[in-house]
């Protein structure tokens, strides 16, 4: 019931950052339906490319046990040798169609999961030895939509396999007096004929067992509405506190603003809404510099400061909002403003009576 309850709580697609580490973990969806079709596949192209070498060389192997039986010497090491040789040069004839399997085995792999390699499914665990788990997993659905699986597979190709090789019993007794060579091609045909209907099929089931193992694999990794908000906290971090930090940051920014506005050459205002206080030094500075600006209570702030410390105030409307608008804090003015901003602080200096060169 409790797993039950946890999977129904299980609402949520998994994130990427579980996918990646299912994957690093070697946690992925893999049909060997379609590993065995790979498998089934190399041996059809054997037959295709090799089997009549082949066949003509397993056929002149055994031929002199049929055809010279009389020159050959049946004491015991004789027959040993003889059966060694035999058993060598049709194990090496064999090695060719096991290697393609092998290969195209690895084909089917990594055409589902691309190159993946990981060490962390090898390691030991003592579920894995836990006679307890291991029954579970024995009477678990997936093992019992295993089972099912593999009977409807069997019973499907042996009805395949019986509709195709039936017909051919009734040509059997040809092959009593037929050359070795002849009866070799005839079950070529009838082999490839079988593979290649066989593929067919198996090619079907294995595309129903991908769509059934990604089903499966997406299903076991979905995520509850909790575990998405902890792994959102670990990979962004906390909300609260991300929001707790950026008002700290904000605050002070603003505090440093503020303390620059005393040392500021003028504050131009919208008069109330915006303010922006500038500084203007010609031996280290190549234009104008914005140190601070602010809207609403903050531009009062702004005024305020000025007003303390002697800043003078000068009341722009359309040069404020542009300033504001499209300059950040510690950015020098840009060309398209430099006259409106020389006139200003021309205006200022000669307040002051200081000479001013922009």
């Amino acid at each position: 019931m409790a797993d039950d309850q946890d999977d129904a709580s299980k609402t949520e697609e998994p994130s990427a950052k579980r996918l990646n580490e299912a994957r690093e973990q070697g946690n992925v969806p893999t049909s060997r339906e379609l590993i065995s079709w790979f498998m089934l596949f190399a041996l059809t192209m054997f037959l295709l490319a090799f089997v009549g070498p082949i066949s003509a060389k397993l056929v002149a192997v055994m031929t002199r046990f049929v055809s010279e039986p009389d020159s050959m010497s049946f004491d015991t090491i004789t027959l040993q040798a003889e059966a060694w040789e035999t058993i060598r040069a049709a194990g090496f004839l064999m090695l060719v169609p096991l290697g393609m399997a092998f290969l195209f085995a690895m084909i089917g792999q990594i055409t589902q999961v691309g190159f993946l390699f990981s060490t962390q499914s090898l390691e030991p665990k003592l579920s894995r030895v836990n006679p307890i788990e291991g029954f579970k997993r024995l009477v678990s659905l997936r093992a019992v939509i295993e089972f099912v699986k593999g009977i409807v597979k069997l019973v499907i190709v042996g009805a395949v396999v019986t509709a195709i090789i039936w017909p051919e019993f009734a040509g059997l007794p040809r092959y009593v007096t037929a050359e070795p060579l002849t009866m070799l091609a005839d079950m070529r045909f009838v082999a490839l004929k079988l593979l290649f209907v066989v593929l067919f099929v198996l090619a079907f089931l294995a595309f129903l067992d991908i769509l059934y193992q990604r089903y499966e694999f997406m299903k076991n990794l979905r995520m509850t509405k909790h575990e998405v908000k902890e792994e959102f906290k670990q990979t962004e971090g906390d909300p609260m506190v991300k929001n707790r930090l950026r008002k700290i940051r904000q605050e002070r920014a603003r505090k440093r603003m503020m303390a620059a506005v005393p040392t500021s050459d003028v504050v131009v205002t919208n008069p109330t809404h915006f303010a922006v206080a500038l500084k203007y030094d010609a031996a280290s500075m190549g234009a104008p510099k914005l140190v601070a600006k602010g809207a609403d209570l903050v531009a009062k702030r702004i005024r305020d400061v000025a007003e303390e410390n002697d800043v003078p105030i000068v009341e722009n409307a359309p040069l404020a909002r542009a300033l504001f608008a499209g300059v950040e804090v510690d950015e020098e003015i840009p060309p398209e403003h430099y006259q409106a901003v020389a006139e200003v602080i021309g205006y200022v200096m000669r307040l002051k009576r200081q000479p001013v060169r922009i």
